[in-house]
């Protein structure tokens, strides 16, 4: 694969969290998929969120505090860090801005969703924004 058409993937908090909590699932399909397309985008921010949901108690049944702690180190590990370069109020949940400036500062080729009101967008500054689903299915579909 050239480095033109390699995946360049931001990957929202809630895909990401379905991922690690259910390994069969198409959340964690897609993010295989990503990396072994080319590159899984993650930045400080993401990390920080990730981590903060990570730990609601509603997760404790599923994994220890210790297995989600692994888990966002293994994306530090995995995932290209990027700096966030621009400052964006697109989106109505700050958080979902969190996403979009990811995706731009990175030069992301699609970002991965699950929520409605970055999937209503559709994409952003040329970025596609599809579902686990769709992104398995085709990543440059429009």
């Amino acid at each position: 694969m050239t480095p033109r058409s390699e995946v360049r993937a931001v990957f929202d908090t809630n895909v990401l969290i379905s991922a690690f909590l259910f390994p069969t699932s198409t959340p964690r399909h897609a993010v295989d998929f990503a990396l072994d397309q080319g590159k899984l985008l993650i930045s400080l921010p993401l990390l920080r969120e990730l981590y903060g949901v990570l730990q609601y108690p509603k997760f404790d049944e599923y994994a220890s505090p210790a297995q989600r702690m692994q888990f966002v180190n293994l994306l530090t590990t995995v995932g290209t860090l990027t700096t966030i370069t621009v400052q964006l109020q697109v989106a109505r949940d700050p958080k979902d801005n969190l996403v979009l400036e990811l995706a731009v500062s990175g030069g992301a080729s699609v970002i991965v969703s699950g929520d409605s009101d970055l999937l209503t967008l559709g994409r952003y500054d040329s970025i596609p924004i599809r579902t686990p689903t769709q992104f398995v299915d085709g990543p440059s579909q429009p």
